[in-house]
């Protein structure tokens, strides 16, 4: 707390901070500044110290609409240049209008940083409340989202019963991709996106169902069929099945984590002049807009984003409006998975 209240106001210190120094919650901070009555003299005194030593300043304007309404909602994602966001983007802006809610899109460009400002910077002032993707932050930042408007998690990084969560089937969805090609008589289906180490979040439980489903097929799992990328870009999967074929490793089946490394799967092995599906089968995940375009085109597994954006919309705007979300009790939050369903196309074979 050795900040001047110059340098704390040229930093932009939050509300988190103060928090941090007076060791209580963001709420109890919020409540201070708000002048609310049920705070003890002590815990007051003990904020409004850090408030003056940080220079925390009160946005006075975000104070007023905070005990209205500004009809805005936020909504955070890490790029909307992956159709997958740009989809999700788009659909939660078509919902919320229905409530008559504006959206701000807010992209955090995979930063970490980028994440937690969304959270606790002070622009959330201006919102009534957030929908909220991490890709950055993991089960270890469960206490950062602890914010002062109502939330909604989605995604799969984060898992708590602390805020309402609306979830997709990864391991369900990755498994049913599997068990497909296993089906129509793949043997050494390989799968292209994992993140190694990784225990939670999208590429972690799509891995996981796809080795569920080699298990429950009788199918011996290989190692030399699992190619790593950390990004899902095009240009990511056409990177890793060259890399694949390289080392002389030819499946006759790809699962690809999403659509964009299935796109680039496809390009890479065209180039070599095999064909998909006949020699290698290639199935996707996310059902983008573009996947039915490819040529051939995509077999993918879709997420159900419609139900996403209307179930996170609801759900966020019902604890604005104080009203319990989907008939769960005072004190709990809502925790929904949404259905995956195979949307089959010509980039893998009919089933035998």
């Amino acid at each position: 707390m050795g900040r001047t209240a110059a340098s704390g106001a040229e930093r932009g210190v939050t509300m988190r901070d103060v928090a941090k120094a007076a060791g209580v919650s963001i709420k109890t901070v919020s409540n201070v500044v708000n002048d609310y009555e049920f705070v003890s003299d002590a815990t007051r005194k003990r904020v409004s110290r850090a408030i003056d030593e940080l220079g925390y300043s009160v946005n006075v304007s975000a104070r007023n609409l905070r005990k209205g309404r500004s009809g805005i909602i936020a909504l955070v994602v890490p790029d909307l240049q992956m159709p997958y966001f740009a989809q999700l983007s788009s659909l939660v802006i078509t919902e919320a209008k229905k409530l008559g809610l504006r959206v701000i899109v807010e992209p955090t460009l995979y930063s970490r940083e980028g994440e937690l400002n969304a959270l606790h910077g002070t622009q959330t002032g201006m919102v009534d409340g957030i929908i909220y993707s991490p890709l950055e932050l993991g089960q270890d930042d469960v206490a950062e989202l602890d914010v002062e408007c109502p939330l909604v998690l989605i995604g799969e990084r984060i898992f708590t019963d602390r805020v309402d969560h609306i979830a997709t089937e990864n391991v369900e969805g990755a498994k049913r991709a599997t068990s497909y090609l296993l089906q129509t008589g793949c043997r050494r289906v390989a799968v292209v996106g994992v993140h190694p180490g990784e225990t939670v979040g999208s590429a972690a439980l799509r891995f996981q169902g796809y080795r569920e489903a080699l298990e429950e097929s009788g199918v011996e799992f290989d190692p030399a069929l699992v190619v790593p990328s950390v990004m899902w870009h095009r240009s990511d999967g056409e990177r890793a099945m060259n890399d694949l074929l390289d080392a002389g490793v030819v499946p006759d089946g790809v699962v690809a984590l999403n659509d964009m490394l299935a796109s680039g799967v496809m390009h890479a092995i065209q180039m070599r002049g095999m064909n998909v599906p006949d020699d290698i089968a290639v199935i996707g995940f996310d059902n983008s807009d573009d996947s039915q375009y490819l040529s051939p085109s995509l077999t993918s597994i879709a997420p159900g984003l419609e139900a996403v954006a209307r179930l996170s919309v609801r759900v966020l705007n019902d604890r604005i409006d104080g009203r319990l979300p989907l008939g769960v009790a005072d004190g709990a939050h809502v925790f929904r998975k949404v259905a995956s369903t195979l949307v089959v196309r010509e980039s893998t074979r009919p089933l035998n």
